[in-house]
């Protein structure tokens, strides 16, 4: 089921769900991996089930009133931000933000993550700068809580996308005409910025120099590849056709890769992907493979690139690798014992996925302390790249 509006569920006393025990949702593995890929559940009462309690995790979170008086120091204020509908798109882009407020925040389930925020807490005066956050393939606005809670307390507006077509609930960018997917994800960024630059109650609050406002973007896996479209990197999708064919050591990026390049003949035009408002990327274990070197090599704002050296849904010697090789000024980080899913926060419950369990480590790997680690390494990159 894609698009499920909250309105759509009619919760009455004898269609309680049972929202005790998250595990039975993964029970089988393969019913909550299709939903969270796909938007589909194998079965009809897992779905009900699962959506009903997502919609009482998100109410609960809404209703809360945090009136316990300003807090000692800056916390992450939470509030959903919509974008309208534009040009070749069908549905609106669906952000949260994260900011800066002086609120109290609380720990507060939303589905498999539990955001410490203030909801709709009254924003600072003024921010750094606005960051773009951009997730992964078939992921969440809710992926990557921990870092935009940071960056937030550091002083930046977050802005956090659902990407339409590429998401839990919907992947219908993958039906597209061949590169479709390519070129949507990032003008999607650049439609969101072009809201939130306009918008009358953030635009006076973002910190503006002789340049303009001051904009940044980080992404993980595809939400990698966006950020690195939006500095300038130009894909080819015939680039992933050829590694597929000669290199059988992605497979697992080779057997998703191959719905965005068999999707149709129709060819989609790449031109004007680059957002000269962006003035630094952070890509996280991006998908790299299917930039031209040419392009990569026209970079010229500061990048920082993570990749795991267990990641074997996107390998790093193909994919973050290679963005390292062609673009001049990128930082390299190659953590150590780190797989695909080190970059996201740890969910409550197992959420199976190609490279397994998006809560499982490899041996040894403390993931809590590594994302702490990141999210100080990207505040500093930032505040470096952006002031």
């Amino acid at each position: 089921m894609s698009g499920h509006r909250v309105d759509d569920a009619r919760p009455g006393p004898s269609r309680t769900p049972d929202c005790g025990a998250p595990a039975r949702y993964s029970a089988s593995g393969d019913g909550l991996l299709s939903y969270l890929l796909t938007g589909t559940f194998e079965g009809n009462s897992m779905r009900t089930n699962f959506v009903k309690c997502s919609i009482g995790f998100l109410v609960a979170a809404l209703s809360v009133l945090l009136a316990t008086g300003p807090a000692s120091a800056t916390e992450a204020g939470w509030r959903p931000f919509d974008v309208p509908a534009q040009n070749s798109s069908k549905v609106p882009i669906h952000v949260v933000l994260f900011y800066p407020t002086q609120d109290s925040a609380r720990s507060i389930p939303m589905g498999p993550f539990t955001p410490t925020v203030a909801i709709n807490g009254k924003p600072d005066a003024t921010v750094k700068g606005l960051i773009v956050l951009s997730h992964g393939t078939g992921g969440a606005e809710l992926n990557h809580t921990g870092l935009a809670e940071a960056l937030a307390k550091n002083g930046y507006l977050v802005a956090a996308i659902k990407h339409p077509g590429d998401n839990w609930q919907d992947q219908s960018l993958f039906s597209g005409p061949g590169g479709y997917y390519f070129s949507e994800r990032p003008r999607q960024a650049s439609q969101v910025i072009d809201a939130i630059l306009s918008d009358p109650e953030w635009k006076p609050r973002i910190s503006v120099d002789a340049r303009g406002p001051r904009v940044g973007a980080v992404g993980h896996s595809a939400g990698g590849y966006t950020v690195l479209a939006l500095a300038g990197g130009v894909p080819d999708p015939m680039r992933i056709v050829r590694h597929c064919k000669t290199d059988s050591d992605d497979p697992v990026f080779c057997s998703m890769g191959r719905r965005v390049t068999n999707s149709g003949a129709e060819k989609v035009s790449f031109e004007g992907m680059r957002d000269s408002r962006v003035r630094a990327v952070a890509a996280l274990a991006p998908m790299g493979v299917v930039f031209t070197s040419q392009s990569l090599a026209t970079i010229g704002i500061p990048t920082t690139i993570y990749a795991g050296d267990k990641d074997t849904f996107l390998v790093p010697r193909y994919h973050a690798e290679w963005v390292r090789q062609n673009v001049v000024k990128a930082d390299y980080h190659a953590i150590q014992n780190a797989g695909h899913y080190a970059f996201t926060d740890t969910p409550s419950m197992p959420i199976p996925s190609p490279d397994g369990d998006l809560r499982a480590n490899p041996e040894g790997f403390d993931r809590a302390a590594f994302l702490k680690q990141l999210a100080t390494a990207l505040n500093q990159f930032f505040d470096r790249a952006l002031q």
